[in-house]
């Protein structure tokens, strides 16, 4: 957001927020059927939640503070004085939710209003003014202020906003845009947050406040109101016409959490995960802001009918300044079971001269089509029906390994989890689920024989999550393949839709633990053989969230493995390491991860002065061209002159992977370049070398058993 002249005009902003501080602002207050919901939360929290929560001071304090949080996580609001008179929630916040007594929590809400408008309304005062900022000052303004003390005068946040509002009018500038375009764009930005923020109900505050009670708990607790609980039936249906994409609020900015498989924006292939969103537009029309907005406008500005298209401005996750931004165009559609079935291809590795044929079996999610299930027809589709075919396929090529590639793959069906392992495995436990009680239930495959007990890859990443984790477990656990990738995201919990008498809770009602004891939650799965990833683990995945369930364990259950893959891990590994010292993706892949966490960790302020602005923007990217170079060099692929140019280019050569189009020499040598730019490809082609010499280890060793 932004800043302030000078501070002869700060004093001025002050006197000004007294006289416009409300007392005409709507003061909002909390109903009865919200009172009565708090009180069904709270129960339902201490009877029905996994975790043995004790609502004791403690409990009210991380509430109190995550409250805090919520409202003014950067403290760009809110004083010291304005927080004072409600300290006693800080020991209290637990009997006012159990007496359902939110009078108090409601007042500190519309403080926090009250102090918001004012500052709005203080900063289109500054623009009706004109902006003069010169842009040549050693300033700098911080950008992370959540572990910032709460200002105790109202000059620290006047001097904070200064800051902030040259920020701004400096991010446009950057752009090219002149002054008059930069008051436009800002005061339509500050306008918007201020409409938004006089059309606050009370159910917002209520959502906003229970967000704080179930969140101090887990992540995935959380209070839904009427209008959210409509929303979230609609996506479980998938009839819900839009993007495909997963969004959580990350400060001020919304972010891509993850992407829907088969959905419209992993088949354009334009957004990532970590990516912010810092506006929305429709096909015609100015694009909205969304900076501060929050999320579920978002999402309603995004959402719209199948076949209109969605334009929204994108802060590529690895770009280090917000002014980095391009706009993407996404046509809406609602996603269907075909655009999530499984689907195979062959790899050809050539060795010593010689070809090698290897399968891969991609599973972009766990589904089955309940309905015609529930109906008792025979040819219904699912994961394990469709992967039985790829397998049946691939087999009768002669391929001499197969690899499943859970990349991406966020979960589902826990049923399909299941009876695909059970292709693998001749009968045997899959999964134990422990409940609050302690009570474990234990689910596995039943069925007699195996479909395929050849050599096994699974392929798995940051966001390979839940039935991912319960399949890539299970097969580690058997010792039945190898587990190929990144640690995966760690979702080990499983959670309910219970109705309240106003709005619904979800609810964490258990965990998940591989048949080895050991719980999936918060570490997720260990692959046998890293491989490195432009995925930041601090941003992505359940440890990155916020009280997260602890990962622990439970008894192990009796299963007979089937190999000890272990045992050749250091052969393999060796081997691994060779090719990817020798192959320019995965060598991009590693100094670009390192880099990125090196940039971030550095980037704690920005300065504000414009020379200097440019002067660490081109150095960070000339580091970042620099890398993607050296890879396009290696691979014979002509270089870059804009770091940013290298994102449209391979996430438009992953989009044509998607498209049907006739064979022909000269889209055959598209092709090649497109998998070269690619640079996701890299994992496949490894997973299958990796797989070829598995299987010649593996047949090595047979040959000296018979010996």
């Amino acid at each position: 957001m932004s800043l302030f002249a000078t501070l002869s005009r700060s004093v001025a902003l002050a006197v000004m927020l007294v006289v416009t501080s409300p007392a005409a602002f709507a003061q909002l207050e909390p109903t009865n059927e919200q009172r009565q919901a708090a009180v069904e939360i709270a129960d339902s929290l201490r009877y029905g939640h996994y975790a043995d929560i004790n609502f004791d001071e403690t409990w009210s304090q991380d509430t109190f503070q995550r409250y805090l949080d919520i409202l003014d996580g950067q403290r760009a609001y809110l004083l010291q004085s304005d927080i004072e008179p409600y300290r006693h929630l800080e020991t209290g916040m637990a009997d006012a939710i159990f007496d359902g007594d939110l009078e108090d929590a409601f007042d500190l809400y519309n403080t926090f209003s009250e102090r918001q408008r004012a500052r709005l309304e203080s900063l289109l005062a500054r623009l009706d003014e004109g902006l003069d900022f010169d842009f040549d000052s050693n300033e700098r303004l911080e950008i992370d202020r959540e572990e910032a003390p709460w200002a105790s005068r109202e000059s620290e946040l006047d001097e904070l906003w200064r800051k902030r509002l040259k920020n701004d009018a400096l991010t446009l500038a950057l752009t090219e845009q002149d002054n008059e375009q930069i008051e436009t764009n800002l005061r339509q930005r500050y306008e918007g947050q201020l409409t938004r923020l006089e059309q606050t109900e009370s159910e917002d505050v209520f959502g906003v406040l229970m967000a704080a009670v179930a969140g101090s708990i887990d992540p995935h607790t959380g209070y839904l109101s009427p209008r959210q609980g409509e929303s979230f039936d609609i996506q479980m249906s998938l009839s819900l016409e839009g993007i495909g994409a997963l969004l959580q609020s990350d400060g001020e900015y919304v972010k891509v959490s993850s992407l829907v498989p088969g959905g419209p924006a992993e088949r354009a292939g334009v957004l990532e995960p970590a990516d912010r969103i810092t506006a929305v537009g429709q096909e015609d029309g100015e694009m909205v802001n969304v900076v501060g907005m929050r999320l579920d406008n978002v999402v309603d500005l995004i959402r719209g009918p199948k076949g209109s298209t969605v334009r929204l401005d994108v802060v590529p996750a690895q770009a280090v300044d917000m002014t980095r931004s391009q706009v993407v165009e996404i046509t809406r559609d609602t996603v269907s079971l075909e655009d999530q079935a499984a689907s195979s291809e062959i790899i050809e590795v050539e060795r010593d001269g010689e070809p090698h044929r290897l399968g891969i079996i991609n599973v972009p999610t766990f589904y089955v089509d309940f309905d015609a299930w529930q109906a008792g027809e025979e040819e219904y589709r699912s994961t394990t029906r469709d992967v039985a075919k790829e397998v049946e396929r691939l087999k009768e090529e002669g391929v001499e390994g197969i690899v499943l590639d859970l990349r991406n793959n966020g979960g589902g069906a826990l049923q399909e989890a299941n009876s695909l392992i059970g292709l693998f495995i001749d009968r045997g436990p899959t999964v134990q689920v422990r409940d609050a009680q302690g009570r474990i239930q234990l689910y596995g495959d039943s069925e007699a024989g195996t479909l395929y007990d050849g050599p096994l890859g699974v392929l798995v990443n940051r966001l390979s999550a839940s039935a991912s984790e319960i399949f890539a477990g299970a097969i580690q656990d058997y010792g039945r393949g190898l587990v190929l990738g990144t640690p995966t995201f760690g979702k080990g919990t499983v959670q309910t839709l219970n109705e309240l008498s106003h709005g619904q809770i979800k609810l964490t009602r258990a965990k998940f633990y591989r048949i080895s004891g050991d719980s999936t939650q918060n570490r997720g799965v260990e692959p046998d053989i890293d491989f490195p990833s432009l995925i930041d683990p601090e941003r992505i995945g359940e440890s990155s969230l916020d009280n997260a369930l602890a990962w622990d364990t439970v008894q192990n259950v009796q299963y007979r493995r089937y190999g000890e893959p272990e045992n050749m891990l250091d052969n393999l590994i060796a081997q691994h390491d060779v090719r990817a010292e020798d192959n320019p993706n995965f060598r991009y892949l590693e100094r670009q991860s390192t880099l990125a966490r090196q940039l971030r960790e550095q980037h704690t302020s920005v300065s504000l002065n414009r020379e200097q602005r440019e002067r660490e923007m081109e150095a960070q990217e000339a580091e970042q061209l620099s890398l993607e170079n050296q890879r396009r060099r290696a691979l014979g692929l002509e270089e870059l002159d804009e770091w940013m140019d290298a994102r449209t280019e391979t996430t438009a050569g992953v989009a044509n992977e998607t498209d049907d189009t006739v064979s022909s020499p000269e889209s055959d040598a598209e092709s090649e370049e497109d998998e070269a730019l690619a640079v996701d490809r890299a994992y496949v082609l490894e997973a299958a070398e990796i797989l070829l010499d598995y299987a010649h280890l593996q047949e090595t060793q047979r040959f000296a058993a018979k010996r």
